[in-house]
């Protein structure tokens, strides 16, 4: 698979159960489902499906037996062939080594802030911290959670790295709340008297020139040959 065909983390997690042992599809589900793996990466039967499907035509996997558990229906069996093994730790090594660019939402929208008042802004942001609180508390506890339980730190790792980004950006937001609340944003000025400006969809149609001279409603031409 080349590189530019790696955009779809599930195919790589498809590999990865592939590569502990042969598994059915319903099986790779409920073991990244077990593994909690749905909250790092979207997760549905159709796109599974879809995945296993793409990978056997590109020779990453193959089938190797249809199994019946009793009246459920048949299911197909796949492992991992040597061209996925190989695929699967160049595709993870990849995504450990290289930093790439990723369009996060939030930085889309506070380059494009200005579209809100300052105001408007303050607001969303305190409602922004208190979801990232939330968030936090909640990782906080799944990681509680699985320490009573006796897992090691080792499969925890996902949940402390998105722990980590949800409060480094809870600090940006509240440095960023304070500096618009005591007014010492760089440029906060001009952004509010933007926003004080009358907005051409606030002064209704343009008036007509004043040379123009619209004829009445029910006007008629003039007959032939009368003057002008």
């Amino acid at each position: 698979m080349p590189p530019g065909g790696r955009s779809n983390p599930l195919a790589l997690a498809v590999l990865s159960c592939l590569y502990e042992k042969p598994m059915h599809p319903y099986q790779i589900a409920q073991t990244l489902r077990h593994r909690g793996k749905q909250e790092s990466i979207k997760l549905n039967f159709g796109s599974l499906y879809a995945v296993v499907e793409s990978l056997e035509k590109r020779g990453m996997i193959e089938a190797v037996e249809t199994v019946r558990e009793g009246r459920r229906p048949e299911r197909t069996v796949y492992r991992i062939t040597d061209a996925g093994a190989r695929e699967h730790v160049d595709w993870l090594t990849s995504l450990v080594a290289v930093p790439v660019k990723e369009y996060l939402q939030f930085e889309a929208a506070l380059s494009m802030l200005g579209g809100l008042s300052p105001d408007e802004t303050l607001e969303a942001l305190r409602e922004r911290a208190s979801g990232l609180q939330l968030r936090i508390a909640l990782a906080r506890t799944v990681l509680e959670e699985m320490d009573a339980a006796g897992l090691p730190r080792f499969f925890a790792l996902e949940v402390e790295y998105k722990q980590a980004l949800d409060e480094t950006e809870l600090d940006f937001v509240r440095h960023l709340v304070k500096e618009i609340e005591n007014e010492s944003l760089e440029g906060l000025s001009l952004w509010r008297g933007f926003h004080a400006l009358p907005r051409e969809a606030d002064q209704g149609p343009d008036p007509p020139a004043p040379d123009a001279e619209p004829p009445p409603p029910d006007a008629e031409p003039p007959p032939e040959g009368a003057p002008e």
